[in-house]
């Protein structure tokens, strides 16, 4: 008999007890029901991704087809990163309340069990709290912690300043580390069992091209190579499918160049490269999400100016 298709479930889903749900406090003796205690009425179960009804109260009636196919083959290739967030139904299935774009792509991956925190309470603020409490404790590979952040983002419309401060990391960290999610599913499969560290997919992100990122990622575990090395590779432009250099294109960077690119990156707490050309030169500042944008923006100008988003 064929065993169905699961999607991994890290994420959030580490942070959580694993269902069926169990009973509370008083309705059993004491002692088991000590470890038994429900995160805000909430627990992780694997689902049957037919049992699962979508939200008719959903206000969002478009997916973009290539976006969903392009989920379905990371989750064919790394899994289900981040669960679905469902409630159960008075016929016993299922429905909906976060994470349709996941339930639709896991249904293109023709994944038949799918990985969904069971929500029991109706309060959401509670079960976001109770998840970044216990993401400040749990020890999380990098691409895991990623997904948790982005889904605490994505679906309890928490902030970079909430995680931050929540589980005492700092924003850039917390910025960069959801970075490590637009790596190719290839890279992020390694990320996720260890062949690579977190310094490592930090290093690759600096490189534009997916085949790149993949062909140095390889070479990162067959040579064994540290962080400090594949730090240099990319910045000499050494790694594979890299374009050569164009005659009359930017020289390397000068060591005061590199000085003062350092220093914007410290003040600006995000990546910063400075590039001199024959009659002019550029700065690039990397961000991450829009709020990383607003909050370089705000340091840039010494915090003044009113935010232009709506």
């Amino acid at each position: 008999m064929p065993q169905p298709r699961r999607g991994l479930g890290k994420g959030l889903g580490a942070l959580i007890p694993t269902g069926p749900p169990l009973p509370l406090p008083g309705e059993q003796d004491p002692a088991a029901a000590g470890s038994a205690l429900r995160i805000s009425g909430a627990y992780l179960e694997e689902i049957p991704v037919t049992a699962i009804d979508a939200n008719p109260r959903q206000p969002r009636r478009a997916f973009d087809e290539d976006s969903l196919a392009e989920l379905a083959a990371s989750i064919e290739t790394v899994g289900l990163l981040q669960p679905v967030v469902v409630r159960r139904s008075p016929d016993g299935r299922y429905e909906l309340i976060m994470g349709e774009r996941r339930w639709r792509a896991c249904q293109l991956a023709e994944i038949d069990v799918i990985p969904a925190i069971v929500r029991e309470t109706t309060d959401d603020e509670l079960l976001r709290n109770a998840l970044i409490e216990n993401l400040h404790r749990e020890q999380l590979n990098p691409l895991e912690e990623a997904a948790a952040y982005q889904q605490l983002l994505d679906d309890f419309s928490a902030t970079h300043e909430e995680l931050a401060r929540r589980v005492g990391r700092s924003r850039p960290h917390i910025s960069n580390t959801i970075r490590l999610l637009s790596l190719p599913p290839a890279v992020q499969k390694r990320v996720a069992a260890g062949v690579l560290s977190a310094g490592h997919a930090r290093a690759l992100l600096a490189i534009e091209d997916p085949v790149a990122q993949d062909d140095l990622a390889r070479r990162i575990v067959a040579e064994g190579l540290s962080v400090r090395a594949v730090e240099e590779i990319v910045a000499l432009g050494a790694h594979p499918a890299k374009k050569p250099r164009r005659p009359g294109a930017p020289t390397p960077v000068a060591p005061a160049l590199k000085d003062l690119a350092d220093r914007l990156s410290d003040v600006l707490e995000t990546r910063v490269k400075v590039e001199l050309g024959q009659r002019k030169g550029k700065i690039v500042v990397e961000f991450a999400t829009l709020d990383d944008l607003e909050r370089i923006v705000r340091s840039m100008s010494g915090g003044l100016g009113p935010s232009r988003r709506g």
